[in-house]
């Protein structure tokens, strides 16, 4: 069996141990590794902060969205209750207005009416043999000498009767012949249109 073998060493544990020496900095290095640990730590903190703000802002314009939203369904579901009532409005102002007006367009053409409705009627009435128009008393003569010559120019061979009737108001007129009749009566007209009117509006506002 071999002997050990003996370990050699290179150290000197008689020597003296020297001691061992800190690291230094200079005070300039340390102020501005101070600067740079500050000027990271700014950096750090405004780089969370932007991001701190955006995800604050983001939740803002959501909420403010959801705020629009709701705000838009409030009004689509109120349209068609103020389209309904507005409606209603512009009909009865509309009927309003013809109340007025009517009256006086009559009043200053009171023969217009009476003219239209019997020329349209002896387009129908060629072959009659007669005609019979009355009209208000104020208009006997303006009507006589107007049919008249509308009859002619319409080519109206029978025989065209005019007269006068203070029970028939201005503008209003009886047109009769051999087997039928036409009456404009403008308050029947009228009453007549009110009622429409008045149930259009009803049912409007009732939407509304």
């Amino acid at each position: 069996m071999s002997a050990p073998a003996k370990f050699l060493f290179d150290l000197d544990f008689a020597a003296p141990v020297k001691p061992k020496t800190e690291p230094t900095i200079s005070p300039a290095e340390h102020e501005a590794a101070i600067a740079a640990a500050e000027q990271r730590g700014y950096q750090k903190g405004l780089v969370a902060a932007e991001a701190q703000a955006r995800t604050q802002a983001e939740r803002q314009t959501a909420a403010a969205f959801d705020r629009i939203a709701a705000a838009l369904g409030i009004v689509a579901a109120q349209i068609p209750a103020l389209t309904a009532r507005i409606e209603a409005d512009a009909a009865e102002l509309g009927a309003a207005v013809a109340r007025k007006l009517a009256p006086a367009l009559i009043a200053a053409e009171p023969f217009g009416e009476v003219g239209g409705l019997v020329s349209s009627c002896l387009r129908e009435l060629l072959g009659a043999p007669h005609v019979v128009v009355r009209v208000h008393e104020a208009l006997y003569d303006v009507a006589r000498e107007k049919l008249g010559e509308m009859a002619r120019g319409r080519g109206f061979d029978g025989r065209l009767v005019v007269l006068g009737e203070a029970e028939i108001a201005p503008g209003d007129c009886r047109i009769e012949w051999a087997d039928g009749g036409l009456i404009r009566d403008r308050a029947a007209i009228e009453a007549a249109i009110d009622e429409a009117v008045g149930r259009y509006i009803a049912a409007r506002r009732g939407a509304a």
